[in-house]
């Protein structure tokens, strides 16, 4: 089975709603650690209570190099294949991206390549769009630039506030992090350029 290795900075939802689906039965995977580079991150908290392996790695005050070299070894001493960012907050080097090629995902509260960075749903919806959503993506060496794996859409509706919408992009993230798991996962996929080619042999489940 294909070891997860979560790495969050705060409260990570998604990586419980991650952690559900595989509970569930519905994601063919198991997570093998949870790294986070905060001490008092929720998300941390979260795992101790699903039973799972929950390191504290800070960050603070340690140079960036450094301290991916660390969380490689974290993820490396855990045999982790796929490495999984819920809400972490730090730009990752090209070391730690070159030592999961191809193995490093991330979900952003927009449709990339609209809005990326930080306060991606205040920067949506101060744009004034009608349609908003999330991003499953690859990670590559760029700011929430890698290969795109899916979308789902939001209306920004008359009548909403940055909270509403933010709540409703956040649901569909748990939903949709979990299927972009099960086709990668599957092995149902190849990439073409900046393209995610579904495959045909991708079968129901994972």
């Amino acid at each position: 089975m294909t070891r997860l290795g979560i790495v969050l900075s705060g409260r990570g939802s998604n990586f419980e709603a991650i952690a559900e689906q595989i509970g569930q039965g519905s994601l063919s995977a198991e997570i093998a650690v949870v790294v986070a580079n905060r001490a008092d991150a929720p998300g941390l908290e979260a795992a101790r209570r699903r039973g799972l392996q929950a390191v504290a790695l800070p960050s603070r005050g340690v140079e960036r190099p450094e301290y991916d070299r660390s969380l490689i070894e974290v993820l490396r001493a855990h045999d982790v294949e796929w490495v999984v960012l819920a809400g972490y907050m730090r730009i990752l080097t090209a070391e730690f991206i070159r030592a999961f090629p191809k193995r490093i995902l991330n979900i952003h509260p927009s449709l990339l390549p609209a809005f990326p960075g930080l306060d991606a749903q205040h920067q949506a919806f101060a744009y004034g769009v009608k349609v908003t959503g999330c991003t499953v993506h690859f990670v590559d060496e760029h700011l929430d630039h890698g290969p795109i794996v899916m979308q789902a859409t939001v209306a920004v509706e008359e009548g909403d506030t940055v909270e509403t919408v933010s709540a409703r992009i956040l649901s569909e993230e748990h939903r949709l992090y979990s299927e972009a798991l099960r086709l990668l996962l599957a092995g149902a996929w190849a990439i073409e350029g900046r393209k995610v080619i579904r495959l045909e042999r991708m079968t129901a489940g994972g």
